[in-house]
């Protein structure tokens, strides 16, 4: 990583932990590696040591180092014994801390033997599963971290974001680089839809070969590390077929925002005969299947939406949709070719809506489909999002599903060219990239 430059802040996330300093919950970061968690975590060391706490209370410790990797819990219990300074409060930083085994007895044992305050982040969601949620049930306090949403993607990559004065006495929106350079807001989405999300490409710059090497580099990881060598103890079914692995990804990829069950996955791969079909004794293709999308969804790579039914107000266990984590990495899967532009752009709303902090389902009204439904603690949106709102039977096909539901949420279209109107019938429609900036709501 290149050291050169300060650690760029990631507030949104930075404020949280913030909140949560000297409260007694175990502070765990969560999410896809290379998303930030690591930085996040000298972020907040900054500010400890920015805000008078003296670098002796600080222990940080990263399992990834060569140096811990084979740590054991009771040799990390010594370790930060010896290192705590009696009489005053310590901050612990544990970064990658699923490698350790037994590392939730050590975590328990600071928290009753030491005044201390403990932060800690995992890439694999099994950190927070069922079978450590009775040592930490209500002991912890998860925060979900994701790759860099749109506004941070110009912050990181030295974009200013400024109104401009056009001659005939409207303003719009520009993009400026470092050296003064103009360019339109679209190009700068494009780029962010092209490259993703990830931190490092700020790193290496935004070129394709460059980007190429970089997201390799955290596919490979993320597949080798958090799936196909995860913890061997879970007496979860190990992942080990890798072309199969590597066949589900694309799957999953090629089909972000489709309906899509497990037994669609099972039948392409079992046409393309990758997969038995399961008729021979002892082939367990649709358990095989979910196993490996059940680790995709563990590593942060994949994300899943379930489906809610507005008049029925309940879940449905039927056809949910995937996600991906970051379209970079599904441009790198891919290939870069502009595919699929529709279910590309609901990725980003739907990462978005996860980040500002909102509950998101599909809505299921009657035959019709809304694409998200986002709730949170004192709203409720429902959220079409579509490329163009110029055509009419566009229009009709975007509203229709809104129009049917009968309550007094807030409803919304997206899309990247909204045309003139601002609202039909009191459902609103906004451009794409100005709700992404505006990210205050």
């Amino acid at each position: 990583m290149n050291h050169s430059h300060s650690l760029k802040r990631r507030d949104i996330y930075l404020n949280k932990l913030i909140s949560f300093q000297d409260t007694e919950p175990v502070k765990v970061i969560t999410g896809i590696r290379r998303c930030g968690k690591s930085s996040l975590l000298k972020l907040m060391v900054q500010h400890l040591k920015d805000t008078g706490i003296s670098p002796e209370q600080i222990i940080e410790i990263n399992f990834e180092s060569y140096t811990y990797q084979s740590m054991s819990a009771d040799a990390l219990y010594s370790y930060v014994k010896e290192h705590a300074v009696s009489g005053k409060r310590m901050y612990l930083f544990f970064d990658e801390l699923q490698r350790i085994e037994a590392w939730e007895n050590a975590i328990n044992a600071f928290r009753v033997d030491f005044d201390c305050d403990i932060y800690i982040t995992g890439s694999n969601a099994y950190l927070l599963s069922s079978e450590y949620s009775t040592y930490l049930a209500g002991r912890c306090v998860e925060i979900k971290m994701l790759p860099l949403s749109f506004h941070e993607f110009l912050d990181f990559h030295g974009f200013e974001v400024r109104e401009t004065q056009s001659a005939f006495g409207g303003s719009r929106k520009q993009v400026f680089d470092k050296n003064g350079e103009c360019y339109e807001l679209r190009q700068a989405f494009d780029a962010y839809m092209r490259f993703g999300g990830m931190p490092g490409i700020a790193d290496v710059g935004l070129t394709q070969d460059t980007a190429m090497i970089l997201l390799d580099g955290i596919y490979s990881t993320v597949v080798v590390r958090d799936i196909l060598e995860r913890d061997k103890r879970r007496n979860q079914k190990l992942i080990t077929d890798s072309a199969l692995l590597r066949k589900i990804i694309l799957f999953l990829a090629d089909n972000i925002g489709s309906n899509i069950s497990v037994t669609s996955i099972g039948n392409t791969l079992v046409s393309e005969g990758l997969l038995d079909d399961g008729k021979r004794k002892g082939s367990p293709s649709a358990h095989t299947v979910q196993a490996y999308v059940n680790a995709l969804l563990e590593s942060y790579f994949f994300y899943e939406i379930k489906r809610f039914d507005v008049k029925g107000k309940a879940y449905l266990r039927t056809l949910g949709k995937y996600y991906i984590v970051d379209l970079g990495l599904r441009n790198y899967l891919l290939g870069f070719r502009n595919r699929d532009s529709g279910h590309a752009i609901e990725n980003v709303v739907y990462f978005e809506l996860l980040r500002r902090g909102y509950d998101v389902a599909i809505g299921k009204v009657g035959n019709a489909e809304v694409d998200f439904i986002a709730t949170s603690t004192n709203k409720k949106i429902y959220i079409q999002v579509t490329e163009s709102m110029m055509s009419e039977d566009v229009r009709q096909r975007e509203l229709t599903p809104l129009q049917s539901i009968r309550d007094n949420y807030e409803k919304l279209v997206l899309s990247l060219e909204p045309g003139l109107d601002s609202s039909y019938d009191g459902i609103k429609s906004e451009n794409l990239i100005e709700w992404l900036l505006d990210e205050v709501r």
